[in-house]
């Protein structure tokens, strides 16, 4: 039986797809059928099926693009472009950052140092990132120089580094406390007659040795600062720098209303006119009233002699507040280091 011109199988021609009653009999749209003049079939390469076939495979050999090259004549690699790498693995190009500059030049520049702002970071100023940050917007001076590159190393011990004009402390030998004293404790470190002093309220394990900022009589109670740092205790102890220091007072009263302006417009003592820099009623019960001071004199038992001249002498005296520093909530008989916050406050009140 034939099924065509060719004595093959259904819808096959010898390679040539719809010829036959099946395959090429199929009529196309207008009644022609597919394989005719009016309706030629497509082949498979012509449509772009099967691989290695289509558009690409039509072109001339040699323009045809190898992988890798150029897609036209002087036109540049993609990596050349910037848009990736030769290595297809490395992932986006990223450009090189540039080199840094030398930071050598810097009187205080140490090579085996510490970089600033690891060191700014240690001290507890902010994160490195952050710290960076503040060194190349130039708020960060060393020695009074402003830095605003990075990498430069510094000895901790030799240098003074300041953020807003705010000196950091970057010295670990360096110790600064706060010792609520209780009253009826000598201000000393030993006492030649044996009673209680400041040292027996220091840890046994404590390997620096440091010395108390200004003094306490015996009965007041309350903020005595204790550090290694000599400069600092000269600062906050030397009249010129008028360090204010607050305390609680406690009389007897009803006070009269006029004894706090007498007492800011200044007492005479033996020693000369004092005076209080603020006056103000904290408490009062029956019998007894509470009074905040601030005065920045540092004479000795000053606070007593100014009350017990106008009338009114302490009963009770605590002192809360030394610069920046305040006691809070610290229990009696305690020693606390100050935080990095503190010991910045309080070396920026004595231009430290």
């Amino acid at each position: 039986m034939a099924y065509g011109k060719n004595n093959s199988r259904p819808g096959h021609t010898g390679g040539s797809k719809g010829s036959g009653p099946q395959g090429g009999g199929r009529k196309a749209k207008g009644g022609a059928p597919k394989n005719s003049k009016y309706g030629a079939s497509q082949s498979g390469a012509s449509r772009g099926k099967g691989k290695g076939k289509g558009k690409y495979s039509e072109l001339p050999k040699r323009e045809r693009r190898a992988p890798g090259r150029p897609y036209r004549s002087g036109e540049a690699f993609a990596h050349e472009r910037g848009e990736y790498r030769a290595n297809k693995w490395a992932g986006p190009h990223r450009p090189r950052r540039p080199r840094a500059a030398p930071v050598d030049h810097f009187d205080f520049y140490d090579e085996n140092g510490v970089r600033l702002q690891k060191l700014m970071a240690q001290a507890g100023v902010a994160s490195r990132r952050v710290c960076e940050q503040m060194i190349t917007e130039g708020r960060v001076t060393v020695n009074g120089e402003a830095v605003t590159e990075l990498g430069v190393r510094v000895n901790p011990a030799d240098v003074v580094v300041q953020v807003d004009g705010m000196t950091v402390q970057t010295n670990d030998k360096l110790v600064y406390m706060a010792f609520n004293k209780p009253a009826g404790i000598v201000s000393t470190m030993e006492d030649p007659d044996g009673r209680p002093c400041i040292k027996d309220f220091l840890r046994s394990s404590m390997t620096e040795r440091v010395f108390h900022v200004g003094r306490l009589d015996v009965e007041t109670e309350g903020l005595l600062l204790l550090t290694n740092d000599g400069e600092l205790a000269n600062r906050l102890t030397h009249p010129s720098y008028e360090v204010p220091k607050t305390y609680l007072v406690q009389v007897r009263g009803p006070v009269e209303s006029g004894v706090g302006a007498q007492l800011k417009k200044g007492v005479r003592l033996e020693d000369g006119v004092s005076r209080v820099d603020s006056f103000k009623l904290v408490d009062s019960a029956p019998g007894h009233v509470l009074i905040e001071v601030s005065i920045h004199s540092g004479k000795n038992r000053i606070v007593r002699r100014l009350f017990e001249a106008v009338g009114y002498p302490v009963e009770k005296l605590v002192r809360v507040e030394m610069g920046p520093v305040r006691i809070g909530s610290q229990k009696q008989g305690t020693v606390r280091n100050l935080s990095k916050v503190e010991i910045g406050h309080l070396l920026a009140s004595v231009d430290m």
